[in-house]
């Protein structure tokens, strides 16, 4: 059992984020120690003070850049970890305010973007543990994910920039327009910081209970018993065979479906994926899809819906993949995240398979998530037969 959780926890996904973590104290050093002068050749020790800034942002990037392959492993190998999970944010934080503040001993940048940048940090990680303790998770936001690109931008210009040899190199006007451009990009990376921020807290108004922002409410699951025969009804007067694929909703679309007498005359039947093997095998989604995108994902849901018309031999079909809880939840998939697929054989062009799917964040509990799901399926479908 010892050698099986060393393998769970051992993941190649947390081998690169330890490393990643191990190697911002080379980078520091790198561009902080004075190691050029180590060597007895003045030849060599100019050349190296030439290219030691161009060394240590190389670096800096190559380390930026791991969190990207950390990422792609855990999700390709279904290897997400809890110890990743909690060393993969820390990775990055460790490696940006390392950088920002070897470039504030260099006296390449005030003190006060440092705190800007790492004020934000604070206050982001803190509002995630409080929001967290209540039962949520908040989403990640894509501005924060624009930050981060934007701030490894600026970082690496920065290091670049205090190459003692560049203005030399470049040339008075030319070394002007690259210092200038290097503020533009961190004055950019400092309105992404504060932008972002701002929508976490706006997320997690509700559970902050702040009274000058208004939250999102969790909608009461309705009855779908209406919608489901007014379904029935369409599908037989176009003559229309359904099926469902089902992941989180458990068959509950399915149920909602038979619950309608009369419903055999267009249902054919449900196929529940609960498994990322089942979704495979009897749906025909994609490895790659699931692999790159996760099963939570808008390919996994189209794929689902036109894998089930193929399997169950409908014309019409809708999925469901989402997160129910009250685990499993991500920064980038919280609690709630549901697709919700459909597909559809368009006789106009020689019935050739067509496919959408949409996102939805619900609020709740369990049963309150699946049942929403089940009612956004419901519309999906009564809206194509429309």
């Amino acid at each position: 059992m010892a050698a099986q959780s060393y393998k769970q926890i051992l993941t190649p996904a947390n081998i690169v984020t330890t490393i990643r973590i191990a190697l911002v104290p080379i980078f520091v050093g790198m561009l902080l120690a004075p190691w050029p002068s180590w060597f007895p050749d003045s030849t060599m020790r100019d050349f190296l003070e030439l290219i030691k800034p161009w060394l240590a942002a190389g670096v800096f990037a190559l380390l930026a850049f791991t969190d990207s392959v950390d990422g792609y492993l855990a999700r390709s190998r279904n290897e997400i970890t809890t110890l990743g999970k909690f060393l993969d944010p820390l990775a990055d934080k460790i490696l940006v305010a390392a950088a920002l503040l070897a470039l504030v001993e260099l006296q390449e940048l005030p003190t006060w973007v440092v705190l800007v940048i790492i004020a934000r940090e604070f206050l982001v990680s803190g509002l995630r543990m409080v929001v967290s303790a209540e039962g949520h998770v908040i989403a990640a936001s894509p501005l924060g994910k624009v930050k981060t690109v934007v701030q490894v931008i600026a970082i690496i210009l920065f290091i670049i920039k205090s190459s003692p040899n560049l203005p030399a190199n470049m040339g008075s006007y030319y070394y002007g327009m690259f210092y200038l451009f290097s503020w533009a990009v961190m004055l950019a990376a400092l309105l992404f910081t504060v932008f972002s921020m701002v929508d976490y807290f706006y997320k997690a108004s509700k559970v902050l209970a702040l009274p000058f922002i208004t939250g999102k409410k969790a909608s009461a699951p309705k009855d779908s018993k209406p919608l489901a025969k007014e379904i029935i009804e369409k599908a037989q007067l176009q003559q229309l065979r359904i099926g469902t694929a089902e992941s989180c909703t458990g068959g509950l679309v399915a149920k909602r479906m038979t619950d309608v007498p009369g419903s055999s005359e267009v249902f054919n039947g449900s196929i529940v994926s609960y498994s990322n093997e089942v979704k495979t095998s009897r749906l025909g989604v994609s490895p790659e899809t699931l692999g790159q995108y996760g099963a939570v994902s808008e390919q996994t849901a189209r794929e689902m819906a036109e894998g089930a018309l193929t399997a169950l031999g409908v014309d019409l079909a809708v999925s469901t993949t989402g997160i129910a809880g009250p685990e499993g939840g991500s920064e980038d998939k919280p609690v709630g995240t549901v697709w919700v697929g459909i597909a559809f054989k368009n006789a106009k062009k020689n019935n050739s398979i067509e496919s959408s799917a949409e996102a939805f964040d619900f609020e709740g509990n369990r049963t309150q998530v699946r049942a929403q799901a089940t009612n956004e399926a419901l519309a999906a479908l009564c809206k194509h037969l429309s």
